[in-house]
């Protein structure tokens, strides 16, 4: 992940996400939509960064210069996943028409009990796999994120469904501690969610195509991956408008098993695989990409699989020790 976007403010603050908290539970999903509009306005007007990141990547996926309603329309759908989340949160699930595609696959792997990862991006919404613990609700959901980062958002979201708040492993811990938990979690087979599409600043990462140029892709997730040896599938929640989603589940492994000696040339070959998969979704649903910052920007850009700089030069960040749990990098954080 970009240090730029570590530093920059959370939109509208904390005042701003209580009232569309508040006036979403009192007057329902369709009334609080119209409030979509003065969102985006306020986006455009006064968030210039993220205009900008909006306009340079559609303007990369269509192939020619993006226009301010197309940046509007990204916008539009980012603040409309966040206002539907706390709908989602609040499990008031018959408000959405979801459609599932390849829940079949997942069905079958987590039937086991042996755990599955679930990997996921900020494409879309991640909160959408709600919909899995109202058609199956002996399935356990743990997702992992950095509790620390969106702090606002997180801390008012999660005071709808503290049910949900604490099942969450978070990300800021130690890797250790990450590692321990997500194990405990696959033991008692459950599905455990990451967002493995940003890289944290100085964490180890592997620079794969993606889009057109190399991009960095955080290695923690692959490397607990190989660790676990447990199923590993893709989700994707495509936010098509309205009320409705396409959840869409992939396989991707029914186990990563790598020796170690052999983590330097399978690990790159997994995160490139991976992003293909992404690239595909990206492109079938553009305005789902809520990475508003430079995503193939080299600055901060961490350690490789490999231990060296990426990108070389100067514009990584700093050495990343290696962890006894899961190799050569921290644990992953949202």
């Amino acid at each position: 992940m970009s240090a730029e976007w570590k530093r920059r403010r959370e939109g509208g603050g904390r005042m701003a996400v209580r009232m569309m908290r508040a006036c979403a539970g009192r007057v329902g999903r369709g009334v609080a939509r119209l409030f979509l509009l003065p969102i985006t306005l306020y986006f455009l007007l006064r968030r210039p960064a993220e205009r900008r990141d909006s306009r340079a990547f559609l303007t990369r996926l269509f192939g020619r210069k993006a226009t301010l309603r197309e940046a509007a329309r990204h916008i539009h759908t980012f603040a409309a996943t966040i206002l539907d989340r706390y709908f989602l949160l609040s499990e008031e699930l018959q408000r959405f028409d979801v459609t599932l595609s390849g829940v079949e696959a997942l069905h079958e792997r987590v039937d086991r009990g042996q755990g599955v990862l679930l990997f996921g991006s900020h494409l879309g919404s991640f909160e959408v796999l709600r919909v899995l613990a109202r058609r199956r609700p002996d399935y356990k959901i743990r997702v992992v994120l950095d509790k620390g980062h969106s702090a606002v958002v997180t801390q008012v979201l999660d005071a709808i469904n503290p049910e949900i708040a604490a099942t969450v492993i978070d990300a800021g811990q130690p890797g250790p501690a990450i590692m321990l938990e997500i194990q405990r979690a696959a033991q008692e087979g459950a599905m455990i969610a990451l967002l493995v599409d940003r890289a944290q600043p100085g964490e180890a990462v592997e620079r794969v195509p993606f889009l057109g140029d190399p991009a960095a892709f955080p290695v923690a997730p692959w490397q607990i991956a190989a660790v676990l040896k447990i199923p590993v599938m893709l989700a994707f929640g495509l936010y098509r408008g309205g009320n409705r989603y396409d959840l869409v589940f992939e396989p991707f492994s029914e186990g990563i098993d790598l020796p170690r000696s052999e983590h330097a040339a399978g690990i790159p070959a997994l995160i490139r695989r991976y992003a293909r998969r992404l690239e595909h979704h990206a492109r079938d649903a553009p305005w789902n990409w809520f990475n508003f910052y430079d995503f193939w920007k080299d600055e901060d850009a961490g350690i490789d699989a490999q231990g060296r700089q990426a990108g070389g030069g100067d514009g990584g960040g700093a050495a990343v020790r290696p962890d006894p749990l899961v190799g050569d990098g921290a644990g992953g954080r949202r």
